[in-house]
């Protein structure tokens, strides 16, 4: 189950890099593509906040540092709760694995380049627009999701399983 965990969360992260490099080499300098007209596009930013942009116009040279930092512990306890959680939560641990490559992803630009390359556009026609994102920001949103789905699942996993029995506290 680990090994194909691990796997999955670098074919995420391969996957993430590579698409972030097409859209460095096709979408930088301002070729933007329209995909259905309307709706879905691609067009290159570089993000040096976080999800949805937030951040992105706070200047501060510890901010590349704050953010990578917490992309690390967000690795470490996506690896160490993955580490002890019970094997037969297969969803549970496809959901970390899911989320672990994504973190990843977006880790290794804001390291490589000190922001984030986003590149997904969903519009609705000029009335709304969605941040660009990228697939990393997809895994970590279905990652998400499906850790939600497992913790409906799960109610009572991580509850005391009732009062201490005898004399124990």
């Amino acid at each position: 189950m680990k090994t194909r965990c691990c796997l999955i969360a670098l074919g995420i992260l391969g996957l993430d890099q590579l698409t972030k490099w097409l859209a460095v080499r096709e979408l930088a300098g301002g070729r933007g593509v329209e995909l259905i007209p309307g709706y879905l596009g691609l067009s290159y930013v570089e993000n040096t906040g976080v999800a949805f942009g937030l951040f992105d116009g706070v200047a501060s040279p510890w901010k590349p540092w704050i953010l990578g930092g917490l992309a690390l512990v967000a690795v470490a306890v996506i690896l160490l709760y993955g580490l002890y959680a019970p094997k037969e939560r297969r969803l549970l641990h496809l959901a970390l694995a899911v989320t672990l490559g994504g973190v990843a992803g977006n880790l290794v630009d804001r390291v490589a380049r000190g922001f984030v390359v986003d590149f997904v556009e969903f519009h609705i026609r000029q009335s709304f627009y969605w941040p660009n994102f990228n697939v990393a920001d997809s895994a970590i949103t279905v990652g998400v999701v499906l850790l939600l789905f497992d913790s409906l699942r799960n109610p009572a996993a991580g509850k005391p399983s009732g009062p201490p029995r005898g004399g124990e506290r």
